[in-house]
């Protein structure tokens, strides 16, 4: 008699598409089914339980099953779901970002709502092409962007992303940008000053991840660096973009990685953990400098002339707008700045006997345990991180590297469960 999960992976593979995924061996990888969630766990159709140290792709915050998100959506539900928001407004999605302003790291900022985090990047890099145009600048149509990158999955999140995750057969597609190194290189910084410094006249904007570049193994680097880059980006009068889809909502222990690095980017993409994980939604936050230059007479050639179906979405601002209430509430960065140091300080004890650890990599609760396997083939991270989800813990591979992305009310206890999993599995995996 098949199980409850077998029933349903076959259902699952029958009619379903899952990104990031090759589908021929999707049922064999043994996915997780999930049925429900409580707290910090997820319980799949068999009733049984995972810890999410993942945060379900980096989007959960303060866990699954909030009460107090779950009454914000219901009480939502009883005046609107949605309306539009091109050319009328909603209340809820007005006080959202009334809420939000005061938070970001962006001077008297505005915002343009969209679903994910690869559509606020697309809006930035539309946003910061025309607001040289509106002005009257031509040539200032390139992009800096650095090596590593990653920006999300539309055409031009690709162009600014450093290639790689299956992309490269896109390249007719992405347009070009001029390359500094990334965070694994220790000077890349300098790189990009100068590049700043010589191509500023065709510039339209650099884009960077503040602190971490996350999908490609979490490299990470220091804030001087960030600094750096954004002290030049000034002087040279190139706009600034910073992508904090990542590592907003107090992945690294501030609530934006901007705030540790001192710097306020003329456009700002937030996503991922704006509604704690409930709902899709992000948004490009622009500076008042960038937004006044697309102000002109009605139906102008000044107008932005792009928007999205669901921008706005009142249901998701509800939720979004209790989710940052919780921050305070709750002690949430207190929490991650104590849980971070704690997961630091046993992945250090846990590699210091064990040879496959090859490096560790951190910033708040944004981890990368990169794993050193003596072969290519080997597969090594994709089969600890399997062998972590039979013992109940759900980890991710990035390539060798296992990604720890705990939600960020974990308790202590929940990360030390979190790192005797991983030493379990990397020795069942790794040794011998």
């Amino acid at each position: 008699m098949t199980s409850a999960h077998e029933r349903w992976a076959a259902r699952d593979a029958a009619v379903v598409w899952h990104g990031f995924t090759q589908m021929s061996s999707y049922v064999d990888n043994q996915p997780i089914i999930v049925e429900s969630a409580e707290g910090r766990e997820l319980i799949d159709v068999d009733g049984r339980r995972y810890l999410d140290a993942i945060s379900s792709l980096w989007v959960t915050t303060l866990g699954h099953h909030v009460p107090e998100l779950d009454q914000a959506a219901r009480e939502q539900l009883d005046r609107v779901a949605h309306s539009t928001m091109l050319g009328n407004g909603n209340r809820i999605t007005i006080e959202l970002a009334e809420a939000l302003a005061p938070r970001v790291p962006v001077a008297e900022p505005h915002f343009l709502f969209a679903s994910d985090g690869a559509a606020a990047v697309e809006q930035a890099l539309k946003i910061a092409f025309q607001f040289w145009t509106n002005q009257g600048i031509s040539g200032r149509t390139r992009y800096l962007a650095l090596g590593g990158a990653y920006h999300g999955d539309t055409i031009g999140a690709i162009s600014v992303g450093a290639g790689g995750f299956g992309t490269d057969m896109f390249d007719p597609l992405r347009f070009s940008v001029l390359r500094a190194p990334g965070y694994d290189d220790a000077a890349w910084a300098e790189a990009a000053v100068a590049m700043i410094a010589a191509h500023a006249h065709e510039l339209a904007a650099v884009v960077i991840e503040p602190l971490v570049q996350g999908a490609v193994g979490m490299w990470v680097t220091n804030p001087e660096s960030v600094e750096r880059v954004a002290a030049a980006c000034r002087e040279h009068d190139v706009l600034l973009i910073a992508d904090e889809v990542a590592t907003g909502f107090g992945r690294t222990g501030t609530l934006f990685a901007s705030e540790q690095c001192g710097i306020r980017p003329d456009i700002m993409c937030i996503g991922k953990g704006l509604t704690g994980g409930y709902l899709a939604m992000a948004a490009t936050v622009a500076s008042r400098r960038v937004y006044e230059a697309f102000l002109g007479p009605d139906l102008s050639e000044m107008t932005l002339y792009h928007g999205h179906s669901f921008s706005g979405n009142a249901l998701a601002a509800a939720v979004g707008l209790r989710h940052l209430q919780l921050f305070d509430e709750l002690d949430v960065l207190v929490n991650v700045r104590e849980r971070g140091a704690q997961l630091g300080a046993r992945l250090a004890e846990m590699a210091t006997d064990r040879a496959a650890v090859g490096s560790i990599r951190r910033r708040g609760l944004m981890t990368g345990v990169e794993l050193a396997p003596p072969a290519d083939d080997l597969r090594w991270g994709r089969r600890v991180c399997a062998a972590a989800v039979r013992r109940g813990v759900l980890l991710r591979p990035l390539g060798d590297v296992v990604v720890i992305m705990p939600i960020l009310t974990t308790t202590a206890d929940e990360i030390d469960r979190i790192v005797d999993v991983l030493a379990e599995s990397i020795d069942e995996i790794c040794v011998g």
